[in-house]
């Protein structure tokens, strides 16, 4: 049993014992302790992005956070942005032109040593079949192809701050819909052979995030670089802007899901946990809710369903996808 078990046991709903993120930077003792790390983070202008920010900002970190919309970041954050510490990256995650500018733009202001890498930046319920610039289909590029492109330029500023005291982390923000996905089939990431579903282009994203984690870990885990994903909860925030009307309304009067609910805070607080977390320190692969290890659940395919699925561990899924996206992003040599 961990530390927040028993509070995640009977939830009842927004508001309530369930963990904030400072709240875990608190109960971890890190206010003003990591001055000097590096963190980035994808997608720090609103919900559970934005509250990771904040929780982060109190530990002393430089920050390095990236933003499609300057101008609305800038408005978001006003209260934490502080020059030569916490900054604003230009980065859209539908534009893989945009992620290299950005990882060129970080590795100048991190000076080549990054500690925590946090992909949260993700898109939801894209409506009918869109390509980016790129040619991927939206959900898949910009849930898990450019944090996967992001990843690759950054990784030698990751092992290069990597230390036996403190391992560098790479964490992915997944979700519960993984539990319903099917990794696509090589030749069909953006639906050129399949009819287009949003619910299964976003859940397949989700666990594309997941895979990533756990290959990126088996790879680089000797080396002193770990990775986890983590499914934050139920939480409305403005990723489900795409969502077909009625869809917000039916899913928040559900009887079974309004204890689960969350509020922003609350939901980042598992992205804190791996991201800092004293437990995750040397170890990852794994897949986290409510902030610990998720245990096997029941009733695969539910995507409100708690725990991980069959689905969710395969290695000979996780290494074709890892594959085919050092194909897809152009980078070369091992990633």
């Amino acid at each position: 049993m961990g530390r927040y078990t028993a509070v995640h046991a009977n939830p009842q709903g927004v508001g309530d014992a369930r963990p904030t993120a400072l709240q875990i930077i608190q109960d971890e003792g890190l206010e003003g302790k990591l001055v000097g790390k590096v963190i980035v983070l994808t997608g720090a202008t609103s919900g559970i992005g934005l509250e990771t920010a904040r929780a982060l900002s109190a530990t002393g970190a430089t920050l390095l956070l990236t933003a499609r919309d300057r101008k609305k970041a800038e408005e978001s954050l006003a209260g934490i942005l502080e020059p030569g510490r916490i900054s604003l990256i230009d980065m859209d995650n539908a534009s893989f032109a945009s992620v290299r500018a950005a990882a060129q733009q970080i590795l100048t202001q991190s000076h080549g040593k990054i500690n925590i890498l946090i992909a949260n930046a993700g898109v939801m319920g894209v409506p009918s079949l869109t390509l980016t610039e790129d040619g991927h289909e939206t959900h898949f590029a910009v849930n898990h192809l450019s944090h996967f492109l992001l990843f690759s330029l950054l990784k030698p500023a990751l092992l290069s701050a990597s230390t036996p005291a403190l391992n560098s982390r790479v964490v992915l923000v997944a979700s519960s819909a993984h539990r319903a996905a099917t990794l696509p089939a090589s030749d069909d990431y953006s639906f050129q052979k399949t009819p287009y579903n949003h619910q299964a282009a976003y859940a397949a994203s989700k666990l594309a995030n997941i895979y990533m984690a756990n290959a990126l870990d088996r790879r680089h885990g000797a080396r002193g670089l770990h990775a986890t994903s983590l499914h934050p909860g139920g939480i409305l925030t403005n990723i489900s802007r795409h969502a077909e009307p009625g869809f917000i309304e039916a899913i928040t009067n559900m009887p079974r899901l309004i204890p689960l609910f969350k509020s922003a805070e609350q939901g980042a607080a598992t992205t804190v946990v791996a991201a800092v977390g004293r437990e995750w320190e040397g170890r990852g692969g794994r897949y986290l809710e409510d902030c610990e290890e998720a245990p096997r659940g029941a009733n695969d395919g539910d995507v409100f369903g708690v725990g991980y699925a069959g689905v969710t561990y395969d290695e000979g899924a996780e290494e074709r996808l890892w594959r085919d996206s050092v194909g897809f992003v152009g980078v070369g040599g091992e990633v």
